[in-house]
């Protein structure tokens, strides 16, 4: 019992240094992050005590209000601060393997299957959708990538439903904080067998730069690919 406390108080600094280093890199970007949140807790509060005192019952509803008032504040700070996340990292090479990383269970994301010197590059993840093949780079340079890849899994996974998402803010592009939202959104048409045996031929075939270091996450501006590496699409 005593070593679940323990674990408990030590799992509770972690957190809330975790919530202070959240909202200090939200008010990088929004700076007003704190009078929002700080309003929309008195807001709630202050409507939820106001009618307590008209229906004769201000200690219950002055209760309600504390506590959704509470949940109207983490869930205002949570969106600005994914909002604010979003910005830093629109733009950034890897930016979209980051955000697929984090997109749910049912998926596999394999990083960076085809990229070109100019870190045009794209990704791939696999989910009860079929195969998801996601770019991020210059639109036109990364349609011949997309293509590549597709005649090149086509190989061995002809009969999985195959869908190509390119990141940007362009027209018929996908802005990076809606591409979580989109790949949701797409009909499921595989079974989990079919996800997984698609995940095996696909791993079997085997990947363009499963050979080549790649930090996780976003890459850093001005990265190069090495020389003598594996030859590039």
């Amino acid at each position: 019992m005593a070593r679940k406390e323990n674990a408990a108080d030590a799992a509770n600094p972690g957190r809330l240094k975790q919530i202070a280093q959240t909202y200090k890199m939200t008010r990088r970007a929004d700076p007003r992050i704190g009078l929002i949140i700080a309003a929309v807790g008195i807001v709630t509060f202050g409507v939820f005590l106001g009618i307590g005192f008209l229906i004769g019952h201000p200690i219950y509803l002055g209760i309600l209000g504390f506590v959704l008032a509470f949940l109207a504040m983490a869930i205002v700070f949570g969106r600005r601060a994914e909002r604010a996340a979003f910005g830093q990292m629109e733009g950034q090479p890897g930016a979209a393997a980051a955000v697929l990383d984090k997109i749910g269970r049912g998926w596999t994301t394999t990083p960076a299957v085809a990229m070109n010197r100019s870190q045009d590059v794209v990704h791939r993840t696999v989910g009860k959708a079929g195969i998801v093949l996601v770019a991020e780079g210059n639109p036109n340079r990364v349609k011949s990538l997309l293509a590549a890849e597709k005649k090149r899994m086509a190989r061995v996974v002809s009969d999985v439903p195959v869908h190509d998402v390119i990141v940007g803010t362009g027209e018929g592009q996908v802005p990076l904080k809606k591409l979580r939202t989109t790949l949701l959104k797409l009909p499921r048409v595989l079974q989990g067998p079919q996800v997984t045996a698609t995940n095996d031929r696909l791993r079997a075939m085997g990947d363009l730069m499963s050979n080549m270091p790649l930090p996780k996450g976003p890459m850093p501006k001005g990265m190069r690919m090495p020389r003598g590496g594996p030859k590039m699409r």
